[in-house]
């Protein structure tokens, strides 16, 4: 082959090479700010989880139960939310990709956010207000019931500010300007720290558990607040005008962004109702394992945060590209995050195993009588964490992934059947009809991940496959 006719093919790798890496760079910015702001934001929930830890076992599991059916059900609420973030990049890309400009398509897409909100909230609270009634009949213990129904009935009143938080939060994820829910998720967490040690403790209000849920409430409030401050100072989101208006009903506006937030929601669902499942198997096996599991979620969970920042930024990337029709750049963004995600995941498995004892410590004093039980349970869960870690990280990435696609209803199917279909059969089978109570439960968390990542990824590749992404569905939202 002549000289000439190698030059091309190495000058199509040079350029392949300077595209991602240019795609890893802008995934990185965009990631790294969001990942910062989960972790400060589930940084509130460990705050919880390490108070009630310090008020006894009792306390953390009734916290536990609470917390999980709480977030069960703030997961319909997120789905909505979420779809307020690849609407608005898919609207910018197509600006992009020569489309006349729609200066009020943001904050349109903002008021549908605020209106599904919402609606949405009032019917959620109203179940969670029947905490204690709803676990007493699902037989757990009437103490833990009581406890956990208690600390729901205050918890239950940040779901409405903290929903919509997480609208401008989307939105200013895909205007890609991350940096101001950032600043004010950070600001939150001495707040939160000190109105919960002020209103839990002796010296203070006193008021226990009940006193950490209060906490919770009032930082939504101030975050909100904090927000819609930021969005009515900031120079640039004046021009976006996102709170104008925001009483105007807009039924079509509103229909699109459930009808790709819907399944979003029903997607979540699915995972936090699996979740939540196990906390409630947990619970029949006493105290003891209740408390090594709400520790070693909370370890996962604080994992999660990076590949979940990583799901958010590969939907505003792929949907830029998305709306532009350009499908190597969807490829690429996908790819890219993709392979950040899982080697991230797999650092976290490996962390998981070799220091069980030394994570377990960070949320209960393990050398506290009453907590001697929970260490070898704890250890023993951790194990199995980091078997499904890597596939957390995956099909959470992958999700992202084929939001930016505004593909949501085949990924909400394929969690169902994962979760619902395999993990729970799996995980009860295993629980209770061999004997491996809590062991089994996790065993089954990692039949049903693996199943769902393996599932979304092939789903990504057949829908990018050269030439098909960039042909994709309309969007779901035109102008």
């Amino acid at each position: 082959m002549s000289a000439l006719g190698l030059a091309a093919p190495v000058a199509r790798e040079r350029e392949t090479r300077r595209s991602v890496g240019a795609e890893l760079r802008a995934t990185l910015a965009l990631a790294a700010p969001l990942v910062l702001t989960n972790l400060a934001q589930h940084g509130l929930v460990t705050i919880g989880v390490v108070i009630l830890g310090r008020l006894g076992a009792g306390p953390v599991a009734a916290g536990a139960l609470a917390t999980s059916l709480y977030f069960v059900l703030f997961i319909c609420g997120i789905g909505l939310t979420m779809a307020v973030s690849p609407l608005i990049a898919e609207a910018r890309g197509r600006e992009r990709g020569g489309a006349v400009r729609d200066p009020d398509t943001a904050r349109r897409i903002v008021r549908a956010g605020f209106w599904a909100v919402t609606l949405a909230t009032g019917p959620l609270m109203l179940l969670l207000w029947h905490t204690e009634a709803l676990l007493r009949a699902l037989g757990e213990p009437a103490d833990l019931s009581e406890a956990a129904g208690a600390y729901m009935r205050t918890l239950q009143w940040a779901m409405w500010p903290a929903l919509l938080s997480l609208v401008l939060r989307s939105a200013l994820t895909a205007l890609q300007r991350p940096g101001w829910p950032l600043a004010i998720s950070l600001a939150a967490l001495p707040v939160d720290a000190a109105l919960a040690l002020w209103l839990s403790f002796e010296g203070g209000l006193g008021l226990g558990p009940v006193g950490v849920a209060l906490a919770t409430v009032l930082s939504a409030f101030l975050s909100l607040a904090a927000l819609c401050a930021v969005v009515l100072v900031d120079r640039d989101f004046r021009r976006q005008r996102l709170l104008h208006r925001l009483w105007r009903f807009d039924p079509a506006r509103l229909r699109a962004l459930a009808g790709l937030g819907g399944p979003m929601a029903a997607t979540g669902l699915a995972e936090a109702g699996l979740f939540e499942a196990a906390v409630l198997g947990m619970g029949l096996f006493g105290t003891a394992q209740l408390a090594a599991h709400a520790v070693v979620i909370q370890v996962a969970a604080t994992c999660f945060m990076v590949p979940n920042g990583i799901a958010q930024a590969a939907t505003v990337r792929v949907g830029l590209a998305y709306g532009a029709r350009d499908g190597a750049g969807i490829r690429r963004a996908g790819l890219v995050a993709l392979g950040l995600a899982f080697g991230f995941m797999s650092l976290c498995a490996l962390t998981q195993v070799s220091l069980p004892e030394t994570l377990t410590g960070l949320f209960l004093d393990l050398s506290a009588p009453a907590n001697a039980g929970v260490l070898p349970h704890a250890t023993a869960f951790l194990t199995l964490a980091a078997l499904f870690a890597v596939s957390d990280g995956v099909q959470s990435a992958t999700l992202g992934m084929l939001r930016g696609l505004q593909d949501t209803r085949v990924p909400m199917l394929i969690a169902i059947l994962g979760y619902w279909g395999i993990g729970v059969p799996v995980g009860a089978g295993l629980a209770w009809g061999a004997g491996l109570e809590g062991r089994g439960i996790w065993l089954g968390f990692c039949a049903g991940l693996l199943v769902v990542a393996c599932l979304l990824v092939a789903r990504w590749f057949r829908l990018t496959a050269a030439g098909s992404a960039a042909r994709g569905p309309e969007p779901a939202v035109r102008r």
